[in-house]
């Protein structure tokens, strides 16, 4: 029988980088795959998780989704009984390139919140481009954290003055957006954390940036390469005006907006192109007085955090982000 074709190898440049356990993975289930940027647009790929590799959601005390104006939200809360007061709560953002994923994806990492930080999470099934291009994701995000805000301790059980933001790569911009329409909400929505993992905080960022060396040091990694990137931006922000608006670009948001920012953690990838995009970003929090751990992980690419189900350095991101947000919310 003949070998399948190779489509994605695993280029020289990072070879000698990249995690063994990532490319034996990568060359067992995902070199012989078509990249989806080079693909005729199917929106029935949202059915199948974007990313391969995670693992099965934890059991939780309660799951239910709620309709919002324009997309659903799915909550997840604790066994057990809250602390006086009502349960922290987490507003997730699942990643995807705001062009892939549902209601199902990430439900691994949100139940792992769930369970190590003892909070409720809010998963934001946002709408995605390219049918529903920007603002309608931020404008989504946005309705789902006044939701929460006015409606939580209602409908959920928790506790208004304890809401932390975070999502992974697309649903890392999106919360880190909100951060700032938190700040110049009327009156200002107190956020108490930022969780950031492997985030895109600058659409105009690109291989010809000096502004962010990853770009070019990491052209020829796996998974998320520049083409891809810029595929996912085009489906998602087709007008190239809106780039540098800071709801599209958060790195742009005033500076009155970053010191009034909650504490972050924020999840970078050694040979990820949007490494650099995450160091930046903690660097205008830590500038504007707002403490800002970053964690490197070394030897890899952008989706580990999605695959930790077949990878320890995925166990691990995972692991980190509970503790860190378990310590936001003093339950650790």
């Amino acid at each position: 029988m003949a070998q399948s074709k190779i489509l994605q190898p695993i280029h020289p440049d990072i070879a000698n980088k990249l995690l063994d356990e990532y490319a034996a993975f990568h060359n067992t289930h995902l070199a012989h795959t078509a990249p989806i940027h080079e693909l005729p647009w199917d929106p029935a790929i949202r059915s199948t998780p974007p990313v391969l590799g995670g693992s099965e959601p934890l059991k939780v005390g309660t799951v239910k989704d709620y309709p919002l104006s324009k997309c659903s939200v799915r909550v997840f809360t604790p066994e057990g009984d809250p602390l006086a007061g009502g349960w922290p709560v987490f507003i997730f953002f699942h990643g995807g390139g705001w062009t892939l994923g549902n209601i199902d994806t990430e439900n691994a990492f949100s139940t792992n919140m769930c369970n190590r930080a003892r909070c409720v999470v809010v998963s934001v099934d946002y709408r995605l481009g390219p049918e529903n291009p920007y603002p309608a994701a931020v404008e989504d995000a946005a309705e789902a954290l006044q939701w929460v805000y006015t409606q939580g301790k209602t409908e959920l059980g928790i506790n208004p003055s304890r809401i932390a933001v975070g999502g992974s790569s697309s649903g890392g911009n999106l919360a880190a957006i909100l951060t700032h329409k938190a700040a110049l909400a009327e009156p200002p929505i107190p956020l108490v954390f930022q969780l950031l993992v492997v985030p895109v905080v600058d659409n105009t960022a690109s291989t010809t940036d000096d502004r962010y060396p990853s770009w070019q040091e990491n052209a020829n990694t796996v998974s998320l390469v520049p083409a891809k990137m810029l595929w996912f931006r085009n489906n998602y922000s087709p007008n190239k005006e809106d780039w540098t608006k800071w709801d599209n670009s958060p790195i742009f948001a005033p500076q009155e907006t970053f010191s009034k920012s909650p504490p972050a953690w924020i999840a970078v990838a050694e040979l990820d192109i949007l490494r650099d995009e995450g160091i930046a970003y903690a660097e205008k929090l830590r500038d504007a007085g707002v403490p800002a751990e970053v964690k490197v992980y070394k030897g890899a690419p952008h989706p580990i955090m999605a695959m930790d189900g077949v990878l320890e350095v995925g166990k691990q991101l995972v692991s980190d982000a509970g503790i860190a947000l378990a310590r936001a919310f003093g339950s650790h």
